[in-house]
């Protein structure tokens, strides 16, 4: 790259471009980006165009309605990831009211989120704001949109499955989930085997696993796919429902990122097919119309920052 472009790229280029691309990348999508940013879809398209003008490099092949970065757009969302998370280091470590801000945040969450990029924002979140108190509470999903819906709590992780009224959300984990059994299971060690050898096989299942709740796509597949086996366990808890696959009870589904340890030490055995089933995400949901303090507002902004650092692959 020429001096004079370096120079150009140094005092010129404007920040709110590359944003704008960390939300496109983000979202894989312009209309979602477009909604996220607040603005709309032709100024998302031509701010990437003003970017990709001022690096003179292509960063996004369209395909249809989809798209795919080049190598060049790769590397632009790397760095774009890494200035951000560097000013929000600098806009927390220079604003010395942080320390000064008190309250409350009460958070509601379904069991067992693994992440640690979640991991860290908390960190991070407390040691920017050590006089916010911060209360989490463990529910299930429908019970969180519910007091939700009734302005009672800050915010919540939870599966969603359709748009509620009233209700923003925002994707904050993509997790896939497959069918395991478990050690004491007949199955279990066996290899080659197909979806058939699964058709006949009792389940464990999530309360939650039935058409119109938040994990109904684990019920569309087992409808569509044949299955003729019973459920003979349940529970809302990931925790319970992993003990009862290994313990034999039946075959059932389970988020693949969180049981790796247990296929590791040989507690759990995967089963076809190889793909997986279905995604099923965990937003980020809060009323739109409730009034936030002080320490609601902080933490919105932190977790908005979080999200923009990295992306939904990432945060797994």
């Amino acid at each position: 790259m020429r001096a004079d472009t370096t120079r150009f790229l140094n005092d010129r280029l404007d920040w709110n471009l590359l944003r704008t691309y960390l939300a496109i990348m983000q979202e894989r999508s312009l209309s979602r980006a477009a909604a996220r940013l607040y603005v709309t879809q032709p100024a998302v398209s031509q701010a990437l165009k003003r970017l990709e003008d001022a690096l003179g490099r292509k960063l996004i092949e369209r395909r249809g309605t989809h798209f795919v970065p080049t190598q060049a757009g790769e590397e632009v969302y790397r760095i774009a990831s890494d200035i951000y998370g560097t000013i929000s280091h600098l806009e927390t470590g220079l604003d010395e009211r942080t320390a000064d801000i008190t309250g409350s945040i009460r958070l509601l969450t379904v069991s067992r989120i693994e992440s640690r990029v979640y991991d860290e924002f908390l960190a991070e979140f407390h040691s920017a704001y050590p006089r916010i108190d911060l209360q989490i509470e463990v529910m299930r999903s429908s019970d969180i949109i519910s007091s939700l819906l009734q302005k009672t709590a800050t915010a919540g992780l939870s599966l969603c499955r359709t748009p509620v009224d009233k209700l923003e959300m925002r994707c904050f984990l993509r997790q896939r989930y497959a069918i395991f059994c478990g050690r004491h299971h007949r199955l279990f060690g066996l290899s080659q085997l197909t979806m058939e050898d699964l058709l006949a096989e009792n389940f464990v299942s999530f309360t939650s696993d039935q058409i119109g709740d938040s994990l109904s796509p684990l019920t569309v597949f087992r409808d569509q796919r044949g299955f003729t086996g019973r459920i003979v366990a349940s529970s809302p808890s990931l925790d319970e429902v992993r003990r009862l696959i290994y313990a034999g009870y039946g075959i059932g589904c389970l988020p693949e990122h969180i049981v790796k340890d247990d296929l590791a030490r040989q507690r759990l055995w995967r089963l076809p097919p190889e793909e997986g089933l279905a995604d099923v995400d965990i937003h980020l949901l809060w009323h739109r119309e409730r009034k936030r303090n002080a320490a609601e507002e902080a933490f919105f902004d932190a977790m908005e920052r979080c999200m923009q650092r990295h992306a939904l692959a990432e945060r797994l």
